[in-house]
């Protein structure tokens, strides 16, 4: 059987990757931005096809000779995605119709249509109905709530709400009624989509037990052994809830507020079909899935995090911008005496939990400017403590460019007038650190004269502190 996926870089298209590329009698193709996202010796079991569903021609050659094919896309982190959706999901049924695909399994959203639907969960309906509206090819349409799992955004979202705040401010959307889901029942729903002897189009709504936001914040605070006392108000509108998310989790003002808005709904299941085409799955309890999640991070064994999708729509490197970057704050030292593969592993482990070095106060400061203008911020850390990969986010970079003990190259996520990137480079017996920025007009060439007392000190600081770190290793 030959099967493509799609998303193989989101976060559920990493898992479920995973899963597909060891099954026996499955023929895997992905289908990525950038077929650099995935290294070559993780590529040996499957195919990697480059584009996107907005490029027909790319579309065809990637579904040529496919017999299942996995829906897993979406354009949230773009603001008209909601068009976009709908472009993307017509452009990839049309193909799949032309190309002679058998089933298509698409992983949407728990909801139904009315006047409180928010338009994320309209557009996730919308994109399933597009797909289930060709005549030869059928669709098997997984409907999913809360996904709990390390690294998903639901997840992130209430365990850093809980840890971080002893009380709990809620406004009225934790009274609303949801059916979570932990990410691995998610990812053996849709594997066993595959095999499924089943004919028409199908719709399977799956999660564990139908409980309130605020049932899911207190078993959280238990799976962590924390107390959390909860304070209903009435006042706080989307856009204070948005920001309150924004401030104290991982994710940034844009995905926050359309979360929130899709908090009005409820996201409960409509049907029983997870029972009766797929009796041998037993979905895990909500606080057993937030105990494995807990443990896979302690353990530093997440898979893949919600950031991913932020960071896949990344496209090659920049060059032209890098070589013409206006502003260029490099640094250079002999590391002839100090081992070079400790010396890359220690720039590796910069970010997130590990911080930045001795001027952690001034990134979190940035961090918070970030934050306050709707930014990334620091917040989304690293998905492991040791290591990076393509296209993955640390905090507001995201890695643009790894080359093994050679380079490792950041570019900035986070709101500036301009574009600005961080590389480290080993070249012989020196280490080259280079601090890149591409002013976009006069606010551009004020923001980087403005951080220049900033830089000093924390550029001049950081290969020390890097070289410093190596001799640990």
């Amino acid at each position: 059987m030959k099967v493509l996926l799609t998303g193989a870089n989101g976060y559920i298209g990493r898992r479920l990757k995973n899963v597909l590329k060891n099954q026996e009698g499955i023929e895997l193709r992905v289908f990525v931005r950038n077929k650099n996202s995935i290294s070559k010796d993780k590529a040996e079991n499957f195919e990697v096809f480059e584009g996107d569903t907005f490029d027909k021609d790319a579309l065809r050659k990637a579904l040529n000779g496919v017999d299942t094919a996995y829906y897993l896309i979406h354009s949230l982190n773009k603001e008209n995605y909601k068009d976009l959706d709908k472009i993307s999901a017509q452009n990839f049924i049309d193909m799949a119709e032309e190309c002679g695909v058998k089933r298509v399994i698409y992983l949407g959203g728990l909801g139904v249509k009315n006047s409180d639907t928010s338009n994320h969960l309209l557009s996730r309906i919308e994109t399933g109905e597009i797909l289930s509206a060709s005549k030869s090819v059928q669709t098997i349409w997984v409907r999913a709530g809360v996904i709990i799992g390390s690294g998903s955004a639901s997840f992130e979202i209430i365990r850093n709400l809980v840890e971080k705040l002893p009380f709990l401010i809620t406004p009225k959307w934790v009274d609303t009624y949801a059916q979570p889901i932990a990410v691995e029942d998610v990812i053996n729903y849709l594997s066993s989509s595959l095999h499924l002897s089943y004919e028409k189009n199908l719709i399977v709504d799956i999660g564990t037990t139908k409980m309130m936001y605020k049932e899911m914040m207190q078993e959280t605070a238990l799976a962590l052994g924390l107390k959390r006392y909860l304070i209903p108000v009435p006042f706080m509108s989307i856009n204070i809830s948005s920001y309150w998310l924004n401030l104290f989790t991982p994710v940034p003002f844009r995905v926050a507020k359309a979360l929130i808005e899709g908090l009005r709904s409820e996201v409960v299941m409509q049907n029983e079909n997870a029972k009766i085409y797929f009796p041998l799955i037993t979905p895990l309890s909500y606080i057993d899935a937030v105990k494995k999640a807990v443990q896979e991070i302690a353990q530093n064994q997440v898979i893949s995090r919600w950031s991913d999708a932020e960071g896949s729509s990344w496209d090659k490197i920049h060059l032209k911008e890098i070589n013409d970057a206006i502003f260029v704050d490099r640094k250079e030292s002999d590391i002839s005496a100090y081992d070079k593969e400790k010396v890359f592993k220690a720039i590796k482990s910069i970010g997130g939990e590990n911080g930045w070095f001795d001027y952690d106060f001034l990134w979190e400061i940035r961090g918070v400017i970030d934050k306050a203008l709707g930014g990334v911020g620091l917040n989304r850390g690293r998905r492991d403590s040791c290591d990076l990969r393509l296209g993955e986010c640390l905090d507001f970079w995201r890695v643009e460019d790894i080359q093994e003990n050679e380079r490792l190259l950041l570019f900035a996520q986070m709101k500036i007038p301009g574009h600005a990137w961080l590389e480290f480079k080993i070249e012989g017996d020196k280490l080259i650190q280079s601090a890149y920025f591409y002013p976009k007009g006069v606010w551009g060439r004020v923001y980087w004269y403005a951080l220049l007392p900033m830089h000093y000190f924390i550029f001049n600081n950081m290969m020390k502190c890097v070289l410093k770190n190596s001799l640990k290793l």
